[in-house]
């Protein structure tokens, strides 16, 4: 069955609710087969939602100017947290009820860790607020996606725009740096209100939920079940302290390589004077070529790609009224994972391709997982699948980068190693603007200037005055749409690198059954418990941290400058 063919139908609410509510109410009982059959049958009607959900998300999020999927999208938006007030109550009823003890013995521990912390996250009172959340994160991304930003003499999208600012011109990369921030600028009153009042909303939830500040309310419910926010805050300070130091060595070694007296901001896309790695080919040849790499790779990954072509579960173009970005989600009533991008022509294109892979396939593998909650892990966990799978598929880049092969590893991994500073920045400012709900948006873009002269202080934006009041993260959409998610892909990105050593280092045999190991059990342990599944070191694990920094730096300054043409 092709995805064209999946079957889209709005759920009846109300007797949506009056099956649900039944269900929920037979876990009250000391007949633990009783109880049982209730949670089944309650998964079965969450999946059937989830799937509904999801579908028409991907479809309102391919063509946001559809206009039966951008009403869709506006009924989710305010029907969703009716829905999490159905959950919330299961939650209640499975964690009081009389076969707890047995149900536990039954079902994923991470089911009931779950629970617990969406017991904490919602109040009934507070439905108007968690919709008004919703229309915004809809109105932000609407608004991105509706630039037409003239360059060139064509309207283009915003992820069009990145081969522009990669040009081996540097006239041409600071046009089209200047290009894009003019778009933000020119909206930026709307910007500064969607977030204003998304602050403003966010700080409420959490108040009202006895939390002290949205930050607090965040990390339960990112379920950061082994870990605090003391422990985020100290390692951010180790990747101020360490990798920071460790990436002004790569920027610093990149402009001499590109015969510049000083990078600026519009200079640091561009990793090689002749042109970074292109990948070789239309988008057609390189999905051909990501289907070979695959079957080759293992029996596993082989079906799994197979599954995604036969079914056009990827819808890889940018084109007009498509979202910006990528993802992966998992389309549960078929079993399906479906993977979105925006090519741009660019080894991002590759990048994000082998990215959603890794999520796409965990969860592929763990279909036998019947809770939707738990299908996908943590988002700590769940982008190690993704970040690890960009490293496990080097030794087939020459697939996609022929001659440039070289250029793209090197630019791949010391663009890893660069992001770690940036990602801690995003944390980092969110919660001091959740610790400051009453900031104005001036005090928010200076607070964000002010930290990133800390952790990315390559950014020169000497010719740019509106980014260099603090503008940048505009275009970050997490920020929007999904609140202190970013810290996880640095925690991630030390643990893939873990694996990118021991895949491409160390050539450990050992590695493949791990990795697979960790993408069968989902969302059924825990970040440490997959860690160890894994043989991984965690990120908070003292040293742990300068025992992949030094691996890292000491691969990329081996590779010969004559190699990077």
């Amino acid at each position: 069955m092709k995805f064209s063919e999946y079957s889209y139908q709005r759920p009846d609410f109300d007797s949506y609710q009056k099956e649900y509510l039944t269900w929920v109410k037979k876990l009250d009982t000391t007949d633990v087969t009783e109880a049982i059959q209730a949670m089944d049958h309650l998964n079965k009607l969450r999946r059937q939602v989830d799937t509904a959900m999801n579908l028409a998300s991907i479809r309102y999020s391919i063509d946001t100017k559809d206009a039966f999927y951008e009403a869709e999208d506006d009924w989710w938006n305010e029907y969703l947290p009716h829905f999490e007030s159905l959950d919330f109550q299961f939650y209640q009823a499975l964690l009081s009820a009389p076969t707890v003890a047995e149900l536990r013995e039954k079902y994923p521990e991470t089911l009931f860790l779950f629970a617990e912390s969406r017991v904490k996250l919602f109040d009934e009172k507070l439905i108007p607020l968690f919709q008004k959340e919703n229309q915004l994160a809809s109105a932000y991304s609407k608004l991105v996606a509706s630039a037409q930003i003239d360059f060139e003499g064509e309207l283009r999208t915003i992820p069009q725009m990145t081969p522009f600012s990669q040009s081996t011109d540097r006239s041409v990369r600071k046009a089209a740096q200047l290009a894009v921030t003019d778009f933000f600028v020119t909206h930026e009153a709307e910007f500064d209100a969607i977030y204003d009042e998304m602050v403003k909303v966010r700080d409420r939830i959490a108040k009202s939920l006895g939390f002290a500040n949205y930050g607090e309310f965040a990390d339960v419910k990112m379920n950061r079940w082994d870990y605090n926010r003391s422990m985020i805050e100290t390692y951010r300070k180790e990747i101020l302290e360490k990798v920071v130091p460790a990436t002004k060595v790569l920027y610093d070694r990149q402009a001499k390589r590109n015969h510049l007296t000083e990078l600026k901001n519009y200079d640091l896309s561009l990793v090689y004077p002749t042109g970074n790695a292109k990948p070789q080919g239309t988008p057609e040849e390189l999905v051909a070529a990501a289907q070979k790499m695959y079957q080759e790779m293992s029996p596993e990954t082989g079906t799994f790609f197979d599954f995604m072509k036969d079914q056009d579960l990827l819808d890889l173009l940018s084109k007009p009224g498509k979202q910006t970005g990528g993802y992966c989600t998992y389309i549960a009533d078929y079993q399906a994972p479906f993977i979105f991008a925006n090519f741009n022509g660019t080894s991002g294109d590759v990048d994000v391709l082998t990215h959603e892979a890794g999520h796409a396939f965990q969860c592929f593998e763990s279909r036998w997982i019947k809770e939707p909650e738990i299908v996908f892990p943590n988002f700590e966990s769940c982008e190690i699948h993704s970040m690890s799978m960009e490293f496990i598929a080097w030794p087939w880049m020459e697939h996609f980068f022929k001659e440039q092969t070289q250029k793209y590893k090197f630019a791949h991994l010391s663009d890893a190693l660069e992001f770690l500073p940036y990602g801690v920045l995003v944390d980092h400012f969110q919660q001091e603007v959740y610790e400051h709900p009453e900031w104005t948006p001036a005090e928010r873009k200076a607070c964000w200037r002010k930290l990133e002269r800390q952790y990315c202080p390559e950014r020169d934006y000497s010719e740019d005055e509106n980014l260099d009041r603090g503008l940048y993260w505009f275009r970050q959409g997490h920020i929007f749409q999904d609140p202190f998610y970013y810290i996880d892909y640095t925690l991630a990105q030390v643990c893939a690198f873990q694996f990118w050593k021991r895949f491409q280092v160390d050539h450990d045999e050992t590695a493949w059954a791990d990795y697979l190991a960790i993408c069968q059990v989902g969302g059924t342990k825990t970040f440490l418990e997959i860690l160890d599944i894994a043989h991984l070191r965690s990120p908070f694990e003292a040293g742990a941290l300068d025992e992949t920094i030094k691996a890292v730096a000491e691969y990329l300054q081996e590779v010969p400058e004559d190699a990077l043409g």
